[in-house]
């Protein structure tokens, strides 16, 4: 059972945040990109909530059953591109605590020049990785509400 639901103990706080991901769903960051990164983080950091929540969105933007079952082996799986290989590199290193060294920058820059874009994916690995550490201690459970 969920512990705290923050859409009634801090409402304003927590609806910023759901704004920051409606901000970055609306903008251009591919979608397949953009939920493999948000279930990756959450596969790391234990986050039952958001792995149900994004395989299902996964799913809805057009994902593979196979490719999310290879997610959590995505460095031995031949299934991912160039780019979304460095989308998730990004993402485990910064969710980690890892350095984001000069060479593992460019070579993302590289991926995704499209500074917007860029930005976006930093944001988005930011957030996911702030909700998460919102929905594991609360324990939120798939399907629960806020």
């Amino acid at each position: 059972m969920t512990r705290l639901k923050l859409t009634g103990t801090a409402s304003e706080g927590y609806r910023a945040l759901l704004r920051s991901q409606q901000t970055v769903n609306d903008g251009p960051l591919d979608s397949v990109v953009r939920e493999l990164v948000k279930t990756r983080v959450s596969q790391l950091n234990g986050c039952l909530f958001c792995i149900d929540m994004h395989t299902t969105e996964a799913r809805r933007a057009g994902e593979s059953e196979q490719r999310l079952y290879h997610l959590a082996a995505w460095h031995e799986s031949p299934l991912y591109t160039a780019r979304e290989r460095a989308a998730l590199r990004y993402a485990e290193a910064v969710t980690r605590c890892v350095d984001v060294d000069d060479a593992h920058w460019e070579d993302l820059r590289g991926h995704f020049p499209d500074e917007v874009e860029l930005g976006q994916l930093v944001l988005q690995v930011a957030l996911i990785n702030a909700l998460n550490r919102l929905a594991v201690p609360l324990r939120k459970e798939p399907g629960s509400a806020a």
